[in-house]
C-alpha cells in the first residue's frame, strides 16, 4: 500500500500552502513507512475516508457526523492565534469596518455569510451563537454559504453580507498573509470554544505508526522556529472522540433553542 498525506484546511494563500507541505514533508521524514505528499483529487469526505490515509487534517463537525468511524485520531495542534485557549479554537465574528453592527444582537435582518454546511468554525458555532437570539427559527434576511472562510470575509468586504463566523486560526493567518483584507474587517464577537480541527489518520494504520508520528510532530517544533512561529504552532494536545462531542453538544443547544439551521 502506498501512503499518502495532505493538509488541506489552513491554506489561506499558496505561499502558506509551501509552509505547511514543507512541516509536512519534515514530519513525514521521521515516520516509516514511507508516504507521498498528495493534493486531494475529490471530495475532501471521500479523501478522508482513504485507507491509506496516513495522515490529514479535517474538522471537527464532519468528524462527529460519520467520519469517526473511518479513521482515528494522531492528535489536535495547539496554535497561538487569539481566540485560542490549549486545543480549543473559537470563531471571530466579523462584520466591515464600517459597518453599524456592534453586536451579534445588533446584526437581526442583516445578511449572513458561512463556508460550508458541513463546517463547526463557520456554521456550527455560528448557528450556537444565533440561537438565542432568534425568534420563529429566523434572524437573518438572507445567508449565503461561500464555500470557504476566504469567500465568506470577501461577501463581507463587497458588501455582499454584513456578518460572519471565521475560524479565529484563518483569521489569524489573514491577518498575517493578507493584513488589506483583515484591515477591512471589524470584530464584533467571540462564538463558543470547541476543540480545534484534529490531524487524523486512517484506522488501517497501525497503533504503532500514530505514535510515531505523534513523535514526529512535537519533534519538528524545536528544528525549524521560524518556520513554527509563521504557522502560529504552540503544541499538540492528544484528544479523544468524547472531547469532540463539545461539537455535538452545540448543535443539539441550538436545535433545542429552536434554531436547527442559519436563517
Amino acid at each position: 500500500m502506498t501512503w499518502i498525506a495532505a493538509l488541506p484546511m489552513y491554506n489561506v494563500t499558496p505561499a502558506l500552502a509551501f509552509e505547511w507541505r514543507e512541516w509536512l514533508a519534515d514530519v513525514l521524514l521521521r515516520v516509516k513507512p514511507a508516504c507521498r505528499i498528495v493534493e486531494p483529487d475529490e471530495e475532501l469526505h471521500g479523501f478522508w475516508r482513504r485507507p491509506n490515509l496516513l495522515i490529514s487534517q479535517t474538522c471537527g463537525y464532519p468528524l462527529m457526523h460519520g467520519l469517526h468511524k473511518q479513521v482515528q485520531l494522531i492528535a489536535t495542534p495547539r496554535y497561538d492565534a487569539p481566540g485560542c485557549e490549549g486545543a480549543d479554537y473559537s470563531s471571530v465574528l466579523v462584520t466591515r469596518a464600517d459597518a453599524p453592527f456592534d453586536t451579534l444582537a445588533a446584526c437581526r435582518d442583516a445578511r449572513a455569510a458561512y463556508n460550508q454546511d458541513d463546517s463547526n468554525s463557520g456554521m456550527n458555532v455560528f448557528r450556537h451563537a444565533v440561537a438565542p437570539l432568534a425568534q420563529g427559527g429566523a434572524f437573518f434576511s438572507a445567508v449565503v454559504r461561500t464555500g470557504s472562510h476566504l469567500g465568506s470575509l470577501r461577501a463581507v468586504a463587497e458588501n455582499r453580507a454584513d456578518v460572519a463566523a471565521i475560524d479565529c486560526v484563518t483569521f489569524a493567518f489573514i491577518a498575517d498573509e493578507m493584513p488589506e483584507l483583515a484591515r477591512q474587517m471589524r470584530r464584533i464577537g467571540l462564538t463558543a470554544p470547541s476543540p480545534g480541527l484534529p490531524l487524523i489518520a486512517s484506522n488501517t494504520v497501525p497503533s504503532q505508526t500514530i505514535e510515531a508520528l505523534r513523535d514526529a510532530l512535537n519533534d519538528t517544533l524545536a528544528t525549524q522556529p521560524e518556520r513554527v512561529k509563521r504557522l502560529r504552532l504552540q503544541g499538540f494536545s492528544t484528544l479523544t472522540l468524547a472531547d469532540y462531542a463539545r461539537i455535538e453538544q452545540l448543535e443539539d443547544e441550538a436545535r433545542a433553542a429552536g434554531y436547527p439551521r442559519l436563517a
